[in-house]
């Protein structure tokens, strides 16, 4: 994986949407999560799945609709804070 993307379940877990990385690579697999990058919308099927910046994503998990912009990827999996800015939250219809 080049610098200019990452694998969605490691994206996931870095951000602290999952506690462990193969709980992401299974919520992908699943096809639970939504993806746009550049106008067209469509499912992450794998968690090789590269994602890249700016690329927006919508999941459902524990009750509550996340939509989020990726902005960083991130070196490892750090602090609630760092994870928090590798993410911008988009507005959403609940």
């Amino acid at each position: 994986m080049s610098e200019e993307s990452c694998r969605a379940d490691v994206w996931l877990w870095r951000a602290r949407f999952f506690r462990t990385r193969s709980m992401a690579a299974r919520f992908v697999e699943e096809g639970r999560v939504r993806f746009t990058r550049s106008g067209t919308e469509g499912r992450l099927d794998k968690p090789s799945r590269a994602l890249k910046l700016g690329d927006d994503l919508v999941f459902a998990l524990s009750g509550r609709l996340i939509a989020v912009r990726v902005q960083a990827f991130g070196e490892r999996r750090g602090s609630a804070a760092e994870a928090r800015a590798l993410y911008a939250a988009l507005d959403t219809l609940e």
